[in-house]
């Protein structure tokens, strides 16, 4: 090799392997997965069952629960950007896809697998799961997992906010529909009224007042996102303390909770592969398709862990929100593991396009 071209190669910039990068965006998304709110959650539950709240402490926790639950609707339509939602909202076809995974494909798959859940979870889990596949798909890792993946980003902000906003009034008429007699949700009537005064009405008013307080929102984004946590929190020790002087760890057996585990990974990977193949043969291109599979597979627990402590009366929000809690947990981390595929193979391209 000639001086020429060892002072060329020695011009070239210097780049750390690629490998070091995927390996430093694999730790980042674990760190994410095992966090503080995941352990804060078993955390909870824990506590709830051996230190549950009754009598006057339960009224008073109910009254807490209450005001938490408008808080964080308050919070959550404060946040939402309006420009954001206008930047996405013209892939009418995309959204229509996403609201059909979320509102039509999880239903349906709710109730035909139930031959195959029933045996596996029992009765009582069962009606959680269908009335997990009710809920609105989540905003926050819908559009993170999007971005990570380099998807269509301003689309998965839309039909995210759009879903969950859709969610407070489609998600009570499907779980009429699906529960039926099964599910103590009072009547129809009460549980529109329930929703509007308590998650509705707070959500408007923060899309209200974002007017004045949008800047202040998004400067102390980092401790709001404490309040809302804390939130979900105390609405998941209310119910579980509930359903832990009610008995629910005496209906609620070892092996049906290890069922459970893989009734959400059935239904879970039914989905994913339903969005992807969907995707595909409705001839959207890849950014397009990367955000239909991650924004039409979630479910919210942020919206339904309140919106359970709204709809269902008596002893059993325990065992509704027990399937949604372990859902989220097996799709942030199977959707991690999709997202940083995704990342990979356009990364690799880009280095091939730049080798070449």
């Amino acid at each position: 090799m000639g001086v020429p071209a060892l002072a060329a190669k020695s011009r070239r910039p210097y780049r750390l392997p690629l490998h070091n990068d995927k390996t430093d965006t694999v730790m980042k998304y674990l760190r994410m997965l095992f966090d503080n709110f995941t352990l804060a959650l078993l955390g909870v539950v824990l506590i709830a069952t051996v230190l549950p709240c009754s009598g006057d402490g339960a009224v008073y926790f109910g009254w807490l629960t209450n005001l938490a639950i408008g808080l964080l609707f308050f919070l959550h339509g404060a946040k939402l950007s309006r420009e954001a939602i206008i930047a996405g909202a013209g892939h009418w076809r995309l959204h229509l896809l996403v609201f059909s995974c979320t509102f039509v494909m999880f239903p349906l798959l709710g109730l035909a697998f139930k031959p195959l859940f029933v045996p596996l979870v029992g009765n009582e889990l069962y009606l959680g799961v269908l009335y997990l596949c009710a809920l609105p798909a989540t905003v926050q890792s819908a559009i993170a997992f999007t971005s990570l993946a380099r998807g269509n980003v301003p689309a998965a902000i839309c039909s995210a906010a759009a879903s969950s906003l859709l969610g407070i009034f489609l998600t009570p008429l499907l779980v009429m529909m699906l529960l039926g007699a099964s599910g103590d949700t009072g009547s129809g009537l009460d549980a529109v009224l329930k929703i509007t005064l308590q998650l509705l009405v707070p959500f408007v008013a923060g899309q209200i007042a974002r007017r004045w307080i949008g800047d202040w929102v998004k400067r102390n984004a980092r401790w709001l996102k404490v309040v809302d946590q804390g939130s979900i929190l105390l609405v998941v020790y209310t119910a579980f303390s509930e359903a832990v002087v009610t008995g629910l760890w005496h209906t609620v057996s070892p092996q049906h909770l290890a069922g459970l585990f893989v009734v959400c990974g059935i239904l879970l990977a039914v989905v994913l592969f339903g969005t992807r193949v969907l995707g595909k043969a409705l001839g959207f291109d890849l950014e397009d398709r990367i955000t239909i599979l991650f924004a039409g597979s979630k479910k919210s627990l942020a919206t339904g862990v309140p919106m359970a402590q709204v709809l269902f009366v008596g002893s059993g929000i325990g065992a509704m929100i027990l399937p949604l809690m372990l859902f989220h947990q097996i799709q942030l981390m199977v959707c991690a593991v999709l997202a940083q595929r995704y990342a990979s193979r356009e990364q690799d391209a880009e280095e091939a396009s730049a080798a070449s």
